[in-house]
Parts: structure tokens; C-alpha cells; sequence
């Protein structure tokens, strides 16, 4: 498991876990610095992809598929053992989602929340309309890069950092602008549901997200800032409280 999963601050008597998916082309080193932002009741265990960090000479998964059996290879001992909640932004709440819904329909195992930000549901015509970022010409590509933010100019303008940073980040949307999934006829899952977004972010057909669950606690919550408004100190501490709260006060009902 501890090459799939990154986890800083290891928390054996913690009440839940955390999961944590990466944006596309990221890693696993924010989320897994969580572990130390979260109180000692949650424990948070962060997604690391082949070639990234120390996976870097592994190749790129080239569908969702593969990312959802390799997690949920690495997660299923340690989901069996008390409650746990996923928390995806961008390409990781479609990551989070695939998870969530193959561990519930093979395994009989939900999160007792989903935390979904910066993102469509995959089944929404929002999603399924969007550009494909991936078939961009590099030039195109950078632009698009440095309008959505999130990446510091002067890595862009780097060439030796865009070797190594562009292949993953071209690999995972290649990934998630070909995942396919229908428009759910009935819920497949019964969790807790919230949305994040950025406010000053494009458009995101959140509410579509409501049609996975038959819980009916659906929650969207709008921050302040553009696509990786996540990175704002300000907005962290607003999601760390959130989710904090939720897990902490949720029934944690777990069979």
C-alpha cells in the first residue's frame, strides 16, 4: 500500500480516514501534508499515481479503469477497518467517484461522505461537451495552463520542468476526458454528498452530482478564487473545518 498511498502522519486511533485524489498531473505531497493539518481524529491517507514522485519510472495509467483497480487493490484491507470519506478535486473527484462506485458495487463499501471539487459529474452534458484539453498543441496547451492558474509562471516558462511535469498532466486528462459513464436511472450510492468550487472558476454542473445518491444530504459550497482555489491558505482552513465537522459529527455508521 505505501506505494499507492501517501500518508505523513500515520493516526492509529483516529476515528475516520480521509482519502485524498490528485488533480490532474499532480501528486501526492499536498494532500498527504494534511494528515498534519487534520486533528488526530482523522487520519488522511493521499493517492500517489505511477510516474510521479517516487513512481516516476512507472508508466502513466492510460484509462480510468486501471487507476480504480490498482486503488482499490492498495485501500481494501485499511477501508475495512473504519469509516472513511474520499475528497477529489478536478480529474480527482472523477477519480474519487469511479473509486467510491466500484468499491460499492463489488465490495459493498462507501465512504460515509464524498467531498467533490472542481468538477462536473461524469454524466452531466456540461462535462461531456467540454474541449479536450489533451489534443491541444503544446503552445495551446500552456496557455490554457497558465489561464486556469495554480502553476507558477516561472515553471511554465521552464523547459527541463514542463519535461517532467507536462507528460503526467497530459496523461491524466487523456484518462479523464475519455472516462465514460451513463447518466445513473437510479443512485448507486447512499453517502453524503458536498461540492466545492471556485468562484471565479468556469462553470461546473455540480448539481448533477445529486442523482449518485440516495441520501438526499447534498451540500455545494463556493469559495472564493479560480480553479486551485483549494491552494489558498484561507480556503484550506474552510475545507479542513468542513470536513472536519462532517466526519466528526456524522453517524459513521460503517457494516
Amino acid at each position: 500500500m505505501d506505494i499507492v498511498i501517501n500518508c505523513f502522519t500515520q493516526k492509529p486511533d483516529a476515528v475516520a480516514r480521509l482519502v485524498c485524489f490528485p488533480w490532474a498531473g499532480g501528486g501526492s505531497i499536498h494532500y498527504a501534508r494534511w494528515g498534519r493539518v487534520f486533528n488526530d481524529s482523522i487520519e488522511v491517507y493521499s493517492v500517489r499515481l505511477p510516474g510521479r514522485e517516487t513512481r516516476a519510472k512507472e508508466n502513466f495509467f492510460q484509462n480510468m479503469q486501471q487507476i480504480v483497480d490498482e486503488i482499490v487493490e492498495a485501500l481494501l484491507p485499511a477501508l475495512k477497518e473504519k469509516p472513511f470519506a474520499f475528497f477529489g478535486h478536478s480529474f480527482g473527484a472523477m477519480t474519487s467517484f469511479a473509486v467510491a462506485d466500484s468499491l460499492k458495487r463489488l465490495h459493498g463499501l462507501e465512504p460515509v461522505h464524498l467531498f467533490l471539487s472542481g468538477a462536473s459529474a461524469p454524466y452531466s452534458e456540461m462535462r461531456i461537451g467540454a474541449p479536450k484539453r489533451s489534443e491541444l498543441t503544446d503552445e495551446e496547451f500552456l496557455q490554457w495552463l497558465s489561464s486556469i492558474g495554480g502553476t507558477p509562471p516561472e515553471l511554465l516558462a521552464n523547459p527541463e520542468v514542463l519535461k517532467l511535469f507536462l507528460p503526467a498532466l497530459k496523461a491524466d486528462l487523456h484518462v479523464v476526458e475519455n472516462y465514460r459513464c451513463d447518466r445513473p436511472t437510479g443512485p448507486s450510492l447512499s453517502c453524503a454528498v458536498t461540492c466545492f468550487d471556485g468562484k471565479q472558476d468556469v462553470p461546473h454542473d455540480l448539481q448533477a452530482w445529486k442523482e449518485m445518491s440516495s441520501s438526499g444530504d447534498f451540500t455545494v459550497r463556493m469559495l472564493d478564487g479560480g480553479h486551485f482555489y483549494l491552494k489558498d491558505s484561507a480556503n484550506e482552513k474552510v475545507l479542513v473545518d468542513f470536513i472536519t465537522k462532517h466526519l466528526e459529527t456524522s453517524e459513521m455508521d460503517y457494516l
